[in-house]
């Protein structure tokens, strides 16, 4: 599975999601994908240096 079919998963489990606290936990799951998608594609373009600073 891709980090995009799986945000698109959160993103559906979200929609049909009924209790507040199992959508803050898919929210968060989402987040982290997401956030992990930006970092993937900023090393990928060469705008982040993948590369550990020390």
């Amino acid at each position: 599975m891709t980090i995009e079919q799986h945000i698109e998963e959160l993103r559906a489990e979200l929609k049909n999601a009924c209790d507040a606290a199992e959508r803050r936990e898919i929210q968060t799951e989402l987040d982290l994908a997401q956030a992990e998608l930006a970092i993937i594609t900023a090393e990928q373009d060469g705008s982040v240096d993948a590369e550990p600073p020390f």
